[in-house]
């Protein structure tokens, strides 16, 4: 690195110009903005980046994952645990095609990071060099991540990087989080060029206000609502909002009942906690929610897992409810269900605004609405200890839970991805506080588990951190829990076995009357499934396996105190009704016309839905 004498004359923006090289740029850039890991794998599409990051060293750590995927499923974990996103980076080809299903994952969910792949030198772009994609569009890669990411850059020229750089930092973390990407070829990285770096960078100030009139609009209406029921979703988390949430709450009296990604924006003990909303939520949030004549949603999308699949009166009924809906982006207003009142604003400055325009007003909460929100949540609980105080043997995922949850701190971390056990962590393990609880939810993606558990325990260090996972899941990236030994990174890997796809075999059966391909079985019908304590003491951890619900919370208190890595494995049922959860929504499966009476069951819902 060389410098030159060349003075800035804009205080804040620039000291010196330097000579550096892309991958020097790309290496200054991200600990101007206190990015501490770089994840990935080294090739020869993106050493030169990895050669120039280890020079930064320990300002900006390489992070090794076993596969990409990985490397973007851990930053999605950093980032919903902290609100502070990573950079990942690929080689070219068949590493950057492996980051799609991550980079769904974060898209989806709204999870700010950033993504380099390597791509071909600028003089070879054409020839099908270094698995170019190259026969609809030279350097064609940034095409396959597009649906996927909020924007993307491929620049030509290095001094092209320092406002790239600066351009894809804002788009990602303005407005609704997402990622972006930066395809960078193998010369822009290595060539040099004399450039101004920023002294000090940081995002445009402030967070979007709401429109006045319709705050005020908003709070008349709320003020006057019978059963004022709030909707939280993943916005209210991502926006840190929790806090005038709880205010609007109190002050209206009203429950706030939860989707997907918005568990934790509300302590679960709290009395105005209303539940889990949608199809596998909870009967007392989705009565709530059905019965609301005023609904207030913030940051939530209304998927038909969280919605019913708009079944009328299953989860919502809009109308005769009227929606008060508040939103970041303006895309997600009035999308599924029409809008009385639409509000495009940061969930933190709309909520506060609408706390002291309801402040003003001084709504009489209704003890009676209270007391029916305790006995709905009552009998709600009632029904979840059949399957979480139960003494089968294989235990159900619902007791494992259970204790694993006992066992565990206040404020522990649980991650989960798609199957049985995403849904029961959803209804029964509690969660008190924001960014606690971290599920790929939108895009429900089997192998989240394990590498979102290492990217929240790397952006948590103090927390408990629980990587709850089916034995499917696991399997899809278990290989990642050589980072935890390599790292030291002192992670709970729960595998709830029950050897095989069982979520799908529930669905199958509902559906089909029969299932196929969901049992993992040899030729001759027998069950088959990796020894996974084995597999944890291969890669170096210390594990144990539970089959008696009775010895699960000491094995679980015991791993989470060994202060390392530790696997854990459970073996839960396997077959129906004790293998699955406690359904309270409606989800449109479509049923084949051989099976008449669900068919006919089917079609009579179906003509119950009402989005627009």
């Amino acid at each position: 690195m060389t410098s030159s004498t060349t003075a800035a004359t804009t205080p804040g923006v620039a000291e010196t110009t330097r000579r550096l090289t892309g991958a020097q740029i790309i290496a200054e850039s991200l600990i101007a903005r206190g990015v501490p890991y770089a994840v990935g794998i080294p090739g020869h599409g993106s050493w030169s980046l990895v050669d120039a990051i280890r020079d930064y060293a320990p300002r900006l750590k390489l992070l090794q994952v076993i596969h990409e995927q990985s490397a973007i499923h851990l930053a999605d974990g950093y980032y919903r645990a902290s609100g502070r996103p990573l950079f990942c980076f690929t080689s070219i080809g068949p590493g950057a095609c492996n980051t799609v299903v991550g980079m769904g994952t974060a898209y989806v969910d709204s999870t700010a990071l950033m993504l380099m792949t390597g791509s071909v030198h600028t003089h070879m772009r054409g020839h099908a060099a270094l698995q170019e994609l190259e026969r609809r569009h030279d350097a064609d890669f940034p095409r396959v991540l597009e649906p996927l990411v909020k924007r993307w850059w491929q620049p030509s020229r290095v001094d092209e990087l320092p406002g790239i750089l600066d351009r894809a930092w804002i788009e990602m973390l303005s407005g609704r989080p997402g990622p972006v990407l930066l395809d960078v070829p193998m010369d822009v990285q290595a060539d040099a060029a004399e450039v101004r770096l920023p002294r000090q960078v940081g995002l445009p100030g402030g967070r979007p206000r709401p429109d006045a009139t319709l705050v005020e609009r908003a709070a008349a209406l709320l003020s006057g609502a019978r059963r004022p029921v709030i909707v939280a979703g993943g916005g209210v988390v991502a926006a840190e909002a929790s806090a005038p949430l709880l205010g609007v709450a109190r002050t209206l009296g009203a429950p706030v009942v939860t989707t997907w990604m918005g568990k934790g924006a509300i302590p679960e003990d709290d009395p105005l906690f209303g539940g889990a909303i949608g199809d596998t939520g909870s009967t007392c949030g989705n009565r709530l929610a059905a019965e609301a004549d005023v609904l207030l949603a913030v940051g939530c999308r209304f998927t038909d897992w969280s919605a019913s699949s708009y079944r009328r009166g299953v989860t919502f009924g809009i109308p005769p409810s009227r929606l008060v809906q508040i939103d970041i982006d303006p895309h997600e207003l009035g999308k599924n269900y029409p809008v009385e009142i639409g509000i495009v604003a940061d969930a933190q400055s709309a909520l506060a605004d609408l706390l002291s325009a309801l402040e003003e007003r001084r709504p009489s909460p209704d003890d009676a609405y209270r007391d029916e929100i305790a006995g709905l949540k009552a009998e709600w609980s009632r029904l979840q200890d059949g399957k979480r105080l139960s003494e089968a043997h294989p235990m159900t995922q619902a007791r494992a839970i259970r204790e694993i949850r006992a066992a565990a701190d206040r404020g522990a971390i649980v991650t989960s991805g798609a199957g049985v056990v995403q849904a029961v962590v959803r209804q029964d393990w509690e969660t008190y506080e924001p960014r606690t609880h971290i599920t790929s939810g939108g895009f429900s993606t089997m192998g989240f588990t394990v590498p979102a558990a290492l990217g929240a325990k790397l952006a948590q260090p103090d927390r408990q951190v629980i990587a709850m996972a089916g034995d499917g899941d696991f399997l899809q990236t278990m290989q990642e829990i050589a980072l935890a030994a390599m790292w030291d990174l002192p992670v709970l890997f729960v595998v709830l076995n029950n050897h095989g796809w069982i979520s799908i075999k529930g669905g199958q059966i509902a559906t089909f009357g029969r299932p196929t391909m969901t049992d993992f079985v040899c030729p001759d019908g027998s069950s088959y499934s990796p020894d996974f304590r084995a597999v944890g003491h291969a890669f170096g951890l210390e594990s144990s396996r539970v089959d008696d619900p009775a010895e699960l919370r000491a094995q679980a208190a015991r791993l989470l105190a060994s202060g390392g890595p530790a696997l854990l494995e459970v073996t839960v049922a396997r077959e129906h009704p004790d293998a699955g959860l406690i359904k309270t929504g409606w989800w449109d499966v479509p049923v084949h016309e051989g099976r008449t009476e669900a068919r006919a069951a089917y079609e009579a819902g179906r003509a119950e839905e009402q989005h627009l």
